[in-house]
């Protein structure tokens, strides 16, 4: 009967005046006075709905309602709305916010405000900022949420489970980071100086050293909330204090050596603090002072407010995604394989993420053809994701022209390795650099091993009956032959994983029509086409000592029936260097028959591998949540087993294990 409040149904009224009347033998008297009492008693009944009551809700429909704020609706939170009540200024909220944040604010001045009217100032202000625009409120909102979450000792502490903390903590980040941003609302500007507020004025300090990040400095700096992630499988968000941010970089000293060691298009995970001591007590004057501070979240994720410890807000997975869209990589990936057949060859790059710390262990991730340094994108959200993975490993990749040949990308490989340890570490005392871990996806699972293994001459009698001394080559050419044919393990090179790897070649790579089109299309480095032509140039005697087919391919190279992999193939990694493999297969045919899709099985097992774990997944499989796992268990054992700023504690056991299988 909702909305009929007062009215009785006409079907209802004999009944209710049957009730009503008077009883037998007293109706000749006093009807006047029944009457009277008959029409009470009906109108008492006819209010159907009592004006206090409960009313059934959907679980989600009461969750809703329960956690609603500014931040996700149109709508005030319950308890804005509650002190809003209690001071009879709800229907003026609507009407005149600004009044009404006035009026609350003139509450703190004369003591009588603590955490509800803090935490209302804190919504009213950012809903007014976000409708007018104005820089001044989103500053506002920033020190009213400020003083309710750290009151500095003028209250008893809030409960640690009061659901307005959440709240008030994602009010003050999103007001940090509007209240700095541009005039166009792109980047992010901390700056010094002194900003209005509705109240009077924030004198803000800001130390542009924030700013440097190692050998870099921190530019362009984008607010990461309010962008969706696509692409990644996971979006990772550590919730804290702090407007998350995603910063460009720059170097700071255009003579650096490693300045490219951070390409330009890598994003940074930043958090922008605006901290302001006793909040509470400078709010009831108009001359407020505060201090911003930057950091670099991969460097310092917590930060100390009133002797408490707490987590800086982060958003690591929209750094990652920004820098694999401002940098291009599948794009890219075609004219890797092809090398210079634009007219510019694009070189080889060992990159990292960030600047290099002492006491980082270092994984190398290698891809594999006609592929990019991107297409380790999950696999490296997800490991950095992890405690203890994140804070003892830094993320490198190398990119390079997957057409060339294998030996001589491996050459590179290995250059680029031994130049940036020396680089980083010219005294050789970095322990922990010297635990590196290089992986290998597919062919770069091929020029992975070629940083662990002894070759001797096997890969030069490949080529030649002769020893390289006798070559009739140039010293040029003879010293590029010898850096790509003989290799020896890299001192720092701890661990390998292999992943996807042909060991003994790639069945698609057999055919010779897919290696006949792979010449005519791949241009090959102007170092090899050198040695083409010295080769080319020969007479015929000395020409007969050589087994060498220019314009050949790493597809030539994968070839099963390949002279060089089936010599790689035969040459273990050395027993210095760790090896564990993850090795797909579509279906569950006998492994003997087990394939990828481009790899078999029986290709990619090796038997001096300390683990061997087999992956349902066709060949691309880096972003399978098997094969990550698979990388967070080796990756934690590696951290536990070396000796570099190892904790005290067990050693697991050998990790040996029979092939398994994860769907």
């Amino acid at each position: 009967m909702q909305g009929d409040q007062g009215r009785v149904p006409f079907a209802l009224l004999p009944m209710l005046t049957a009730r009503c009347s008077p009883p037998e033998g007293r109706r000749g008297m006093g009807a006047a006075r029944w009457l009277a009492v008959a029409i009470a008693c009906t109108l008492t009944l006819g209010a159907c709905r009592a004006p206090v009551g409960v009313t059934k809700l959907s679980p989600q429909m009461a969750h809703r309602e329960n956690t609603r704020s500014v931040l996700d609706s149109d709508a005030l939170s319950i308890d804005t709305e509650i002190v809003l009540r209690r001071y009879g200024l709800l229907a003026q909220a609507q009407a005149d916010p600004e009044s009404v944040i006035e009026e609350l604010h003139a509450t703190l001045i004369q003591g009588g405000a603590g955490y509800d009217q803090l935490f209302a100032l804190a919504e009213l202000s950012v809903q007014h900022a976000a409708d007018v625009g104005s820089r001044g409120h989103y500053l506002a909102a920033a020190v009213y949420a400020y003083a309710f979450l750290f009151p500095a000792g003028a209250e008893p502490e809030l409960s640690p489970i009061d659901p307005r903390i959440r709240v008030a903590c994602d009010m003050y980040n999103r007001a940090v980071a509007h209240a700095f941003a541009d005039a166009d609302g792109g980047a992010v500007v901390p700056a010094s100086g002194n900003f209005a507020l509705p109240f009077g004025s924030l004198a803000v300090e800001f130390d542009p050293a924030s700013l440097d990040w190692g050998y870099l400095r921190l530019i362009d700096l984008r607010a990461s909330s309010g962008y969706a992630v696509r692409g990644l499988r996971n979006r990772y968000r550590r919730a804290g204090i702090g407007a998350p941010l995603a910063a460009a970089t720059e170097p700071r000293d255009a003579e650096h050596r490693l300045v490219d060691f951070v390409p330009p298009e890598v994003r940074v995970a930043t958090t922008l603090l605006l901290r302001i001591d006793d909040p509470r007590a400078q709010l009831r004057t108009s001359q407020l002072h505060g201090t911003l501070e930057l950091y670099a979240t991969t460097e310092e994720p917590t930060i100390e407010v009133d002797d408490r410890t707490l987590p800086l807000e982060a958003e690591p997975s929209v750094a990652l995604a920004s820098a694999l869209i401002e940098s291009a990589y599948w794009k890219r990936e075609l004219r890797g394989f092809l090398g210079d057949l634009v007219g510019a060859e694009s070189p080889s790059v060992l990159f990292g993420m960030e600047p290099h710390r002492h006491g980082r262990i270092p994984i190398v991730f290698v891809h594999g053809t006609h592929s990019s340094p991107a297409r380790w994108a999950d696999m490296v959200n997800d490991l950095a994701s992890i405690p203890g993975i994140d804070r003892r490993y830094e993320f490198w990749f190398f990119r390079y022209n997957s057409g060339s040949p294998i030996p001589y990308s491996a050459m590179l490989l290995r250059r680029a390795l031994v130049e940036t340890v020396d680089a980083f570490d010219p005294d050789g005392e970095g322990a922990c650099l010297r635990q590196m871990v290089v992986v290998g996806h597919s062919q770069g699972g091929l020029l992975t091993k070629m940083t662990a293994i002894d070759s001797g001459s096997k890969l030069w009698d490949t080529l030649s009956d002769r020893p390289i001394e006798e070559a009739p080559f140039s010293d040029e050419t003879r010293a590029l032959v010898r850096d790509a044919m003989f290799v020896e393990p890299l001192p720092f090179v701890a661990r390998t994983v292999f992943i996807s790897t042909p060991q003994r070649g790639s069945f698609l790579a057999s055919s010779a029509l897919a290696r006949r089109l792979a010449s005519r299309l791949i241009k090959m480095p102007s170092s090899l086409l050198t040695f083409g032509a010295e080769l080319g140039g020969l007479n015929p005697r000395d020409a007969a000592h050589f087994r060498f087919t220019r314009g050949a391919t790493s597809i030539d190279n994968m070839s099963p029936s390949n002279d060089f992999i089936q010599a790689l193939a035969s040459i273990p990694v050395s027993p210095s260097v760790t090896a564990n493999s993850i090795i797909p297969v579509k279906d569950d045919t006998p492994l003997e028959d087990a394939d990828d899709g481009v790899v078999k099985y029986m290709s990619a097992h090796i038997d001096e591998a300390e683990s061997e774990l087999i992956v349902r997944s066709g060949h691309s499989t880096q972003s399978n949540p098997h094969t990550i796992e698979e990388m967070r268990r080796i990756l934690t054992l590696h951290e536990q087993q070396t000796t570099c700023g190892a904790t005290d504690g067990m050693v697991p056991p050998d990790a040996r294990r029979t092939p398994a299988v994860r769907e």
